[in-house]
């Protein structure tokens, strides 16, 4: 719809920290008048050590949707310390404490978003259509993030993630902004997992995914992260998608058959095209501007707009 974007650089979106693991990018359409914009947070990927909010496809992404009339937001959160990435890879209980960290700083920015809606609205959103999503690891801190609904969701035993996820502000996260809600109206995930399936219920928020069936570092089935044994266990599309049908979620996944991981690496290639195309149809039905004429229908896992 729009041509150019402007992006706003190194926003601030913590009220506890301030450093540049909690700083992201914003963009929004040039010459939109509109001020109920849906919003995407979109968070890059990197194993949960790596990675930048400047990343190639973060910025690809951000921009298109952008033009499109969203305001969209790549965001970075906390990275595992350089000298700790061997200790991390090698205890899950770590891991889980790296993924909720991410998620806490991922539900901080949703809350700043509309926090300044209320203090002025800088950035002319609709507070109720926030959708998160990312890559890879952002990817899976985003689908955590919308379907962990409670720390009661996580183990207790044999590693104590619930006494971890309290130590860091509970489910919420210690990233502040408090007193606003991180609910999300949608979810985005490119090459992304979920670690238990049990926490996809009927209820939770559409998703969205765009994954090769050859993918090894986060399994488009079912396996250990990196294809590591020390590291947790990831569900990717392959088997999320059949129990969002299952469990009544609208959903929709787009498979790349003999592709890895990496697809998304290269913003010109007919995946990367395809997954924004796919990701762009999957949303429009979920805008409230469109929901008075189109509706989702879901059959034998096979999920259509009706209009």
């Amino acid at each position: 719809i729009f041509t150019n974007v402007t992006v706003v650089q190194d926003v601030n979106y913590s009220d506890v920290y301030t450093d540049g693991a909690h700083e992201m990018d914003i963009y929004y359409p040039d010459g939109d008048t509109v001020t109920n914009r849906p919003v995407i947070l979109y968070m890059h990927g990197g194993s949960f050590y790596a990675g930048d909010k400047t990343d190639g496809d973060c910025v690809a992404f951000c921009t298109k949707f952008a033009k499109k009339g969203y305001v969209t937001a790549s965001v970075n959160y906390r990275l595992v310390n350089p000298l700790q990435i061997l200790s991390f890879l090698a205890n899950q209980d770590e891991q889980y404490e790296e993924v909720l960290k991410a998620v806490g700083d991922a539900k901080a920015a949703i809350r700043f978003f509309r926090k300044d809606h209320d203090n002025g609205d800088s950035y002319g959103i609709d507070p109720n259509t926030i959708f998160v999503g990312g890559t890879s690891a952002g990817a899976v801190a985003a689908i955590h993030l919308a379907y962990i609904d409670a720390v009661s969701d996580l183990p207790a035993s044999p590693l104590d993630i619930q006494a971890v996820a309290n130590g860091m502000g509970g489910i919420e996260g210690d990233a502040g902004n408090n007193g606003f809600s991180s609910a999300v109206s949608g979810v985005i995930s490119f090459a992304g997992g979920i670690n238990d399936t049990a926490w996809i219920d009927s209820g939770d928020e559409p998703i969205v995914s765009a994954q090769g069936d050859a993918d090894q570092t986060v399994n488009y089935n079912c396996g250990p992260g990196l294809n590591n044994p020390s590291v947790l266990n990831l569900c990717g599309a392959g088997v999320m998608h059949p129990i969002a049908d299952n469990v009544g979620i609208i959903n929709d996944a787009l498979t790349f058959p003999g592709v890895g991981h990496t697809w998304m690496a290269n913003t010109s290639s007919s995946e990367y095209v395809q997954a924004i195309d796919f990701t762009t149809d999957f949303l429009f039905p979920l805008l409230p501007c469109s929901q008075v004429s189109s509706t989702w229908n879901c059959i034998n896992g096979t999920c259509e707009i009706d209009t």
